[in-house]
């Protein structure tokens, strides 16, 4: 019986930020790479690895992985809506810059904070945190409008796709909490994730015409084996079991921090401009995830 806890404490906390951290820069890992290696067979070599070394993490750990357990009807989806996700995030940081696709990524929170309380009585939203949501959204339309009268409609193509990505993301956590995967381990969970994500997007590369090569520079290679080992690993099993012990609206509207991070890395390593359209998102953004988690303002189930 999986123990779940009705806050942050001060492991998850740490965790949290170490995770949005590496999360912050595996965009701009991803940004740098695209130059060389195409989108989706970069995701396809990274989360290909990743199913290798959760495999040999659960057999030294004695793990199943197969065993009868009902969860494979919402394994399934999880990982559809996985799958769907960085699909967005490879293809649509060729169109628009690291920083604006994190931000628009993470609105993932309020769809969690949206659609969750229907299942889960104890994370039910009120007033104030309705206001929250408007604010946030509010917030995302003033990064959004950056895009319009653009020259080129290649960055609002790119925006967009970030924007299904962060829905994407929050209705695969709404999935792992209200299907038999909520009931399964934690390395179970990201199996079914990884799993799903290795065998969709090589056929997506395929039909998008990608080159498949391997001989790529040292750098690319670096990033991709960071990307695999760190984020596609150890960063979302971390996620998982996160996910497991603790409430999913405290603990998705904490990883807000992963677009500050994000800006920070884009403005220093790639020199992306840092427009007053984008921080006025994020301090938006900021402020209605605040409102959104307020504790005193939870019901409890």
């Amino acid at each position: 019986m999986i123990q779940r806890k009705t806050h942050l404490d001060s492991l998850a906390i740490t965790l949290l930020v170490a995770c949005c951290a590496f999360w912050g820069l595996q965009q701009i890992l991803i940004k740098t790479t695209v130059v060389e290696v195409p989108p989706l067979w970069q995701a396809s070599i990274r989360m290909t690895g990743a199913v290798v070394l959760l495999w040999l993490w659960c057999v030294a750990r004695k793990v199943p992985l197969f065993e009868r357990d009902g969860s494979l009807p919402g394994g399934l989806l999880v990982g559809a809506l996985f799958a769907g996700e960085f699909v967005c995030i490879y293809i649509g940081l060729q169109y628009t810059s690291a920083s604006r696709l994190t931000v628009f990524l993470y609105t993932s929170p309020f769809w969690v904070a949206l659609l969750l309380p229907r299942w889960v009585p104890a994370e039910r939203l009120r007033g104030v945190q309705w206001a929250g949501l408007a604010i946030a959204f509010g917030a995302v339309i003033v990064a959004f409008s950056e895009s319009f009268g653009h020259s080129s409609s290649s960055q609002l193509h790119g925006d967009a796709l970030g924007l299904a990505a962060g829905m994407l993301w929050g209705l695969t956590t709404l999935a792992l909490r209200t299907t038999k995967v909520a009931t399964v381990r934690a390395e179970k969970a990201l199996f079914y994730q990884v799993g799903v994500t290795a065998a969709i997007c090589p056929l997506i590369s395929l039909a998008l015409g990608e080159s498949w090569r391997l001989d790529y520079s040292a750098l690319a290679w670096g990033s991709i084996a960071l990307q695999t080992v760190i984020g596609a690993f150890a960063s979302y099993l971390t996620w998982m079991w996160l996910l497991q012990h603790y409430p999913a609206t405290q603990m998705s509207s904490f990883t807000f921090l992963t677009p500050l991070f994000a800006l920070v890395f884009g403005v220093v390593l790639l020199k992306e401009p840092l427009t007053l359209q984008l921080v006025l998102a994020l301090t938006g953004v900021a402020l209605g995830i605040m409102l959104v988690n307020r504790r005193r303002a939870m019901i409890r189930a």
